[in-house]
């Protein structure tokens, strides 16, 4: 609803864009870009529950905290898991790039969320944003957040396709005047990617790893096609027999195969929106292509995968781990006419979409 204060409250601060996600937290000012881009990590003191460190710092401490302090992920799957924490994390993102603007009123702030979320889960997002020191707390979903930063025409009456596959969920969804027409929204994306290869590589080769030599295996061996370019990586980690440590080398063609399944599954969940898709907006993605966003646009042959698989050409967004961030940007800049493609929170009474 249109308020003159809001107008001129507006027109003042310095409204801020959030893509929450599972690994990484984004924020863009407007009129400034984008930030921030730091992990979405936690440290914590379990006796006193007192945070000691967010972001870039506390992922430095993952796995090898004393007893006393850990390090989290206050989101799982791309939705809170952990409230205080993430109010916690909100709260300093949100400061420190508002701190500079003490003058000024508090900001308004988009955050893309998930398609697939519970009313429960998109009012959780919106309360810890709004106790965070939001003025206004506005959410979108991230598919549509990733349409709009990858410059896919979304208000126009002509099919286009998104697919984001990001840390805790990968989107899929079909949008066309400035509405979701299909969506698919599953929780299988990188971090289900890691627990592959940390699964693969204790099963194959007896070793023990954690998540970010996962994370490190998948960055530089994985892909999702065969090719001739073979990779390989020297893996360490402890042996699961001995309990010493021990190292293997782990090639491009193993990796591709502990996360195949995975693969598979994002695979078919493209698949799937497009059998639900009307033929009319059929027609125009296959024009237009399918486009991919978040970081496991990044894992190599994952388009010429889904190109194969569906028919359709496959193009990777400029800047694909910056989508949905850019596109909440775009959404505050002309809020007026992206409005409506927001998330309404206030009536938990409105029926889920399917």
């Amino acid at each position: 609803m249109f308020s003159p204060l809001n107008a001129i409250l507006g027109l003042m601060s310095r409204d801020i864009g959030i893509d929450l996600g599972t690994a990484n937290t984004l924020v863009m000012v407007r009129g400034k870009g984008v930030v921030i881009n730091e992990p979405s990590v936690v440290a914590i003191n379990k006796k006193t529950r007192r945070v000691l460190a967010i972001g870039a710092e506390a992922k430095r401490m993952v796995g090898r905290t004393p007893a006393n302090i850990v390090a989290i992920r206050p989101l799982k799957d791309g939705v809170i898991s952990d409230f205080d924490v993430t109010e916690q994390m909100l709260h300093y993102f949100i400061g420190k790039v508002h701190e500079e603007f003490t003058l000024i009123p508090r900001p308004r702030v988009v955050v893309g969320i998930p398609s697939g979320v519970t009313e429960v889960e998109r009012r959780a997002v919106h309360d810890a944003t709004c106790s965070a020191g939001a003025r206004e707390a506005l959410l979108i979903e991230e598919p549509m957040a990733a349409a709009i930063g990858a410059g896919l025409p979304i208000t126009e009456p002509s099919g286009s396709m998104i697919v984001d596959i990001g840390g805790g969920t990968t989107e899929v969804a079909v949008i066309s005047l400035g509405g979701l027409v299909a969506i698919r929204s599953i929780r299988i994306a990188g971090d289900e990617l890691d627990q592959d290869i940390v699964t693969y590589v204790r099963q194959r080769h007896n070793l023990l790893i954690g998540e970010r030599m996962a994370e490190e295996i998948k960055i530089a061996a994985g892909s999702a096609y065969p090719s001739a370019d073979t990779r390989s990586i020297i893996v360490r980690g402890r042996d699961v027999l001995t309990g010493l440590p021990a190292e293997v080398e782990l090639t491009s063609e193993e990796v591709r195969t502990a996360i195949a399944s995975s693969i598979s599954t994002i695979v078919e969940a493209v698949t799937e929106t497009i059998e639900e898709t009307p033929p009319e907006l059929v027609a125009d993605m296959m024009a237009r292509g399918i486009t991919l966003a978040g970081g496991g646009a990044l894992l190599p042959g994952v388009d010429r995968l889904i190109s194969e698989r569906t028919g359709i050409a496959v193009h990777i967004a400029e800047d694909p781990l910056q989508c949905v961030v850019h596109g909440t940007g775009k959404v505050l800049e002309d809020l007026d006419m992206l409005r409506k493609v927001l998330v309404d929170v206030q009536d938990s009474r409105a029926p889920r979409r399917r």
